[in-house]
């Protein structure tokens, strides 16, 4: 006579096989969930300067402020705007705007092509990697004694940090919540970017539209737009005026859309957010 007693060795193996089903489903909605950033805002967008120059503080910074948005002004400490309006980057500072370090002499590299520029005392061929370090601190100091902040960025003169055949980048990016380095103006994907290599875009000759373009991908995206401006309606590498003052505009119509903020602020946001999922490449 058959038992009717229902047979069960076989379900621990299904059920097995079924919490591994599931497991595998949640794993993919986790991977394939968007980064989280404030809001529920679609993307970031970082606004930095570079190499202090009278028009961002003249222009850039006014028009910056009449929009209500903050950004990143990347100083080279021995150029002249720094020590002639000390008191107006301090100023700029203590209204919310962030001073980054992007050294104290703007060393590149005479030997890359179209460098013919690079003063000899400042040609980081004939600068070790250890000379480098020490400025890059010392420099940090100096901003200390600006704006009282401990938190920095940085950003790589002419993208480059090979001095004398070594990296001197390894030998300081522990000492900033972040770095800028040369590439593309969006990172989609912010989870498993690395918070010492932030690829931006110069922004010279560009257009409003060129630039409002990059903004709208990042937010298909749900990335970060990184932009590097140099003069603004003036001085050298310029945007205008006018392109600048587009782009402000569409960001501030869009407040819900893109969160504007420092590249400080938004990086170490990035850095919790990669910490929360345990994606954290180069995190200190």
């Amino acid at each position: 006579m058959r038992s009717t007693v229902p047979r069960r060795r076989n379900l621990p193996a299904a059920a097995a096989l079924a919490l591994l089903a599931m497991l595998g489903c949640t794993q993919s909605a986790i991977a394939s969930e968007p980064f989280a950033w404030p809001q529920g805002r679609q993307a970031a967008v970082s606004l930095g300067y570079d190499d202090a120059l009278d028009s961002q503080l003249d222009i850039a910074i006014p028009a910056l402020d009449q929009h209500g948005f903050k950004a990143t002004f990347f100083l080279v400490m021995a150029n002249k705007p720094v020590a002639a309006r000390l008191a107006d980057w301090r100023a700029a500072a203590a209204n919310g705007h962030e001073l980054g370090n992007h050294t104290l002499f703007h060393q590149c590299s005479r030997s890359a092509p179209g460098h013919d520029w690079v003063e000899p005392q400042r040609d980081l061929d004939t600068t070790t990697a250890q000379q480098m370090k020490d400025q890059v601190l010392l420099a940090n100091t100096m901003l200390n004694a600006i704006d009282g902040k401990t938190v920095r960025t940085m950003a790589l003169p002419c993208n480059e940090s090979i001095a004398q055949g070594q990296n001197y980048l390894a030998l300081v990016a522990d000492d900033f919540v972040g770095v800028r380095v040369g590439g593309n103006a969006v990172t989609a994907d912010v989870a498993s970017m690395d918070p010492a290599a932030v690829t931006v875009i110069s922004t010279e000759g560009m257009t409003g539209k060129q630039m409002i373009a990059m903004v709208k991908e990042a937010g298909r995206k749900r990335g970060l737009v990184s932009f590097t401006f140099h003069g603004v309606g003036g001085d050298y590498l310029t945007t205008s005026k006018e392109a600048h003052e587009e782009l402000l505009d569409y960001l501030a119509k869009h407040r819900d859309v893109y969160w504007v903020d420092t590249f400080a602020n938004i990086i170490s946001h990035v850095r919790q957010q990669q910490a929360a999922s345990n994606k954290a490449p180069g995190a200190p």
